[in-house]
């Protein structure tokens, strides 16, 4: 728990759908609580619920995450795995969760983009790193409860 408090009327979840493994979990909670849904993804991951609505961005590296950044407003929801886009719905006053349940705040998001950067600077440099472990169902129920949590505007 990080003490966020998210009270803001939610306006909308919106999905970053590329690589994300929660996109039928997300949709079908917001669902439940009869939020609108946007599922934001390039050409190369689409994906069709009926409950949700699928914007189709053109491929390439962070297309989808622009998008989502420049339409994400206050009290939006946006999951994503990427530090930069969340850094930037947080400025929007939007809340920010990646798909195992990690909100994302003012105080954990400078130490999350400096790992990345560290990251990517070892990486051209020719050194390696271990990549995820293995997804787990526990991964998915975290998610899914820290999202009603969210969309309940309960503090997480």
């Amino acid at each position: 728990m990080n003490g966020n408090k998210f009270s803001l009327s939610v306006n909308k979840l919106v999905i970053d759908a590329d690589g994300c493994p929660v996109v039928r979990q997300a949709a079908k909670t917001a669902a439940e609580y009869s939020a609108d849904c946007l599922i934001v993804c390039d050409s190369a991951h689409y994906f069709e619920i009926s409950t949700a609505k699928t914007v189709v961005v053109s491929q390439g590296a962070d297309s989808a995450d622009f998008y989502i950044a420049n339409h994400v407003a206050p009290g939006d929801i946006v999951i994503t795995q990427d530090y930069g886009l969340a850094a930037m719905c947080l400025a929007k006053k939007a809340c920010a969760i990646n798909q195992d349940g990690r909100v994302y705040s003012d105080e954990n998001i400078g130490g999350l983009l400096e790992s990345r950067a560290i990251g990517k600077k070892i990486r051209r440099s020719g050194g390696r790193l271990k990549g995820p472990p293995k997804r787990h169902e526990e991964q998915n129920k975290r998610f899914v409860d820290t999202l009603r949590r969210i969309l309940e505007n309960a503090e997480v």
